[in-house]
């Protein structure tokens, strides 16, 4: 499969700890060894944001949580004000997944695997921005986005090291847990609202962590998750191999995934089928919002058309662009189309969810003002993402929306 290209989802000004020569070296693995390890990032930034510094973890080393490399895992933290001060979103970043000790040891040596990779500061565009232009709703809640740097959706477990006797660390869940209780000294253990959101690799995180987030706020706090790009199908690609199933097994089996996952499911089920939000999103006791494509192009290319199942090319412009498909191709990804909606189908009946499912062939949308909130964002029924999460979060109205199949949303940006 192809190699999404190499970068953050959140748009950076500078590497600040950049060697170039083990970058280089990292890179020239990453592409020898991943085949969709890593997601692809959002539409450019086109607006300038704040930029916000980052912070190693001051509790991770005691905690023995480490990124996969062995290096501090960091977040980056913009204080909120006024009527915000006491509202806290927590954004997990993106990044795929790693299920072979041949492309961690490859991610070991990129931001996706260590700290010594980060960079100093970062741009907080979209859900995470404080003009409230692009951000109506949270532009001045305390906004901090966690970084990924484990490879399995900072699930992993530290017992899988020595089974696997690897000298990477699978730290995930410690991760986790030490920057939630950094982050809950600095001020959420107080908090008033609370929203959990992240995209792609971390959107499925969002889902997995959610209850955990929600057992450490107030209990009085009201408190949410939003899902951005992170709900993966459990689907054949189109020669009928169960592709991404196993590679979530690997996943799995290597980083000892399988503790974090959703027990009452694990318990009838194979542990990394665990890993599809269709199999565990109805036990989530916390009010949940769905933002996905139905054509999420990440799936698209990875799910449905690996390059694996493509040996002739004859997905090769359709799997890259949905315009490019012919009428059978389309036939197929109408199909994919339907697979998420009976996925969601139970989902769409819970009171307490929201959903913002649009036809746009993209991958994570809350991460940009593109496509975030501005004027030409994608909109159903007129309205933005933004709008729509906001509605939600603060119970404006219900909202369970739908887009009708490709081609008849005009705002989409692809």
């Amino acid at each position: 499969m192809e190699i999404p290209r190499f970068s953050s989802l959140l748009r950076c000004r500078k590497w600040a700890k950049s060697d170039w020569l083990a970058a280089s070296i990292g890179f020239v693995l990453t592409v020898f060894f991943l085949s969709f390890f890593y997601d692809p990032t959002v539409p450019s930034i086109t607006s300038p944001t704040n930029l916000v510094k980052l912070k190693l973890s001051s509790t991770a080393k005691e905690r023995g949580a480490f990124c996969l490399d062995g290096s501090l895992p960091g977040f980056h933290f913009d204080k909120g004000s006024g009527s915000g001060s006491k509202s806290w979103l927590i954004h997990l970043q993106g990044g795929g997944w790693c299920n072979t000790i041949a492309s961690c040891s490859a991610r070991a040596m990129t931001s996706f695997g260590s700290s010594n990779y980060f960079e100093d500061e970062v741009e907080f565009p979209g859900v995470l921005s404080n003009d409230p232009s692009q951000n109506p709703d949270f532009f001045n809640w305390n906004r901090v986005v966690i970084r990924y740097c484990d490879g399995a959706s900072f699930s992993g477990h530290p017992e899988a090291e020595f089974k696997n006797g690897t000298g990477l660390f699978f730290r995930g869940q410690l991760i986790w847990e030490a920057i939630m209780d950094e982050i809950l000294s600095m001020g959420m253990s107080d908090a008033k609202q609370g929203i959990l959101t992240g995209c792609s690799a971390g959107g499925l995180a969002t889902l997995i962590h959610c209850d955990y987030f929600r057992d450490h706020l107030p209990k009085d706090a009201d408190v949410k998750c939003v899902s951005d790009g992170g709900f993966f199908l459990n689907a054949l690609d189109v020669l009928g191999n169960p592709t991404m199933r196993s590679f979530y097994h690997d996943v799995v089996t290597l980083q000892g995934v399988d503790k974090s996952l959703d027990q009452n499911c694990v318990a009838i089920m194979e542990p990394s089928t665990c890993m599809f939000p269709q199999e565990f999103v109805n036990n989530i006791r916390t009010p949940v919002f769905l933002v996905n494509s139905a054509y999420d192009s990440w799936q698209i290319q990875n799910v449905l058309v690996p390059a694996s199942a493509d040996s002739d090319k004859s997905w090769a412009k359709c799997r890259l662009s949905i315009k490019e498909c012919d009428a059978a191709q389309m036939n197929v990804l109408q199909g994919f189309r339907s697979s998420l909606m009976d996925a969601i189908g139970k989902f769409h009946q819970n009171k307490a969810g929201g959903m913002f499912i649009d036809s746009c062939f993209i991958h994570c949308q809350t991460v940009t003002p593109g496509t975030w909130h501005s004027p030409t964002s994608t909109r159903i029924e007129n309205k933005t993402i933004a709008e729509s999460v906001g509605d939600w979060y603060f119970n404006r109205k219900p909202v369970k929306l739908i887009d009708c199949p490709y081609p008849c949303n005009p705002s989409c940006h692809n």
